[in-house]
Order: structure tokens, then sequence, then C-alpha cells
């Protein structure tokens, strides 16, 4: 692995250029809004998975898993059982581990710990890609076929992006490992931009529009299924190109545009906290 110094420096944070000063703190603000949109969300939905699955478990209650999942807990399947509660496990590992990874203090003061949390990261992110195309594929899941090609094409990604992560940060590139680092993050992130941008769609068509919800299924979560990740990652390559080339307009129009959709991400990440999050933590 690389040393402390360059290892501190793995995911970057936003650039800010000496021409057109205004335009450039623009987009830092907006990219700062995004970041603590995001970490105050994931951190919701990682306390929402250690109550909730976390505390079933502890008291015994395995089949309280099923209250939310589908095929959560079966009996007699021991082996699906593990992998289900692995794959948890990893989730709220992972939203806590990327946020921390993010956050410029523990890069710039803490050198060891960010080097430390991002192996935990990746290799989390590997094994819960791989731990959720079993539960996918061989354990059954809602959904139609569809939505599980788009669910399955997010975890190739996340091998990908892990894999040319590593390798750049090997090679000692950490210019090019930290733009696969961020697209790791954000397709790691995926599961949790689903529920936050169908938590936004209910809330905008004040209930159920474009699905069937007792199916869960329909042309709106099938879109979702593939958006979760592919939207976040077009505004991430759009934003990494107007912070390093764009001038003054070109990042002023994507401050904007960043702000936007972070006001929409945290009207959903609103909505899922009080009406699914908080309310199975207190349940």
């Amino acid at each position: 692995m690389p040393s402390a110094t360059s290892a501190a420096h793995a995911i970057p944070a936003p650039r800010q250029a000496a021409s057109t000063p205004w335009a450039a703190r623009a987009l830092s603000a907006s990219a700062r809004f995004w970041f603590l949109a995001t970490v105050i969300g994931q951190l919701f939905f990682a306390a929402y998975i250690v109550a909730l699955y976390g505390g079933t478990a502890a008291r015994g209650n395995l089949p309280g898993w099923n209250a939310v999942m589908s095929h959560g807990h079966v009996p007699g399947d021991g082996a699906g059982n593990v992998a289900t509660g692995i794959h948890l496990l990893l989730a709220a590992i992972l939203m806590l581990g990327g946020a921390l990874q993010l956050v410029p203090q523990v890069r710039r003061h803490l050198p060891a710990l960010h080097r430390w949390n991002g192996r935990v990261y990746l290799a989390g992110a590997v094994l819960a890609a791989l731990s959720g195309l079993y539960m996918l594929w061989w354990r059954g899941a809602v959904g139609d076929t569809t939505q599980h090609l788009g669910i399955s094409l997010n975890a190739v990604l996340i091998l990908v992006f892990a894999g040319l992560a590593l390798k750049k940060v090997l090679r000692g590139d950490i210019a090019a490992h930290r733009r696969w680092a961020l697209r790791l993050f954000l397709a790691v992130s995926g599961v949790w931009f689903f529920r936050v941008g169908l938590m936004c769609w209910l809330a905008v068509n004040g209930g159920p529009a474009g699905f069937d919800p007792q199916t869960f299924t329909g042309p709106a979560l099938s879109i979702l299924a593939f958006a979760q990740y592919l939207l976040p990652l077009a505004v991430l390559e759009a934003y990494l190109r107007c912070r390093d080339g764009g001038n003054a307009m070109l990042r002023l129009g994507m401050a904007a545009v960043l702000a936007l959709l972070t006001v929409a991400m945290s009207a959903g990440i609103a909505v899922a906290a009080m009406g699914m999050w908080l309310p199975r933590m207190h349940g």
C-alpha cells in the first residue's frame, strides 16, 4: 500500500481555482453543500440499519428482518441468512466508513486512519457487491428482472471501480485514484440513492406513481434501478470537468445544478428519515 502521505490525499476536496474566483467559490460551496447533505443522510441510514437489523438480531428475533426486507431471514437457510447478515453489517460499515473517508480533516490530520479505513472500505465494497448479487439472484428479491439487472450492473461497477482505485493508488497515480475512489463511493451509495430518490418521487407525486406498490414493479422503479448510480456518476463527471477546466459560466452553471440536485436529495432524505428510518429505529 502507499505511504501515509499519499493515502491521505486519496479522495479530493473541491479545488479552488485562481482564475474566476467567484465561480470557483460557488462551485466549491455547492460541493460542500452536497457533501454535508450526503453525510447526514448516510449517517441516518447507517443508524437505521444498526437499530432495525442489529437490534432485532441482538434480541434473538431474526425473523424481524422480514419487516422490511423480503427473504431477510429464511428458516433453514443457514448460508443465506449468514450472507444476508454479512451484507447488512457491511452496509452499515460502508455508510459510516464512506462518510469518514471523505472528511478533509481526517485525510489531512489522521492519514493512518484514512489509509486503514480506505482498505476496510475497499474490501467491504467488494464483499457487499458479491453478497448482494448472491441475495438478488439466488435468494430472491422484490422487483422485476429489469430492476435486478440494474442492481447487478451497480454491483459490477462497484467491483470495477474498486479494482481501478486500488490499481491506481498502488501505481502512485493519486490523481486518477481520487477519481476512481469517488466513483466507487457513488456506486456503493446506489442502494442509499435508490431509497432517497424513491422518497423524493413519492413526495413530489403525493404517493406511488409509475409503479405498483403491491408488486413493487413499474417503469418508475425500472428507471430508478439504473438512475440510482448512473445519475450521480454523470453529475460527478460533469463536476470534475467544470472544476478542472471549465470557464466561469460553466462552473457557475454546474454549481446551480449541483445545488438544485442537493435540495431535491435533501427532500428525499427528510421524507425517508421521517417516514421510514426514524419510526423503525424507535419501533
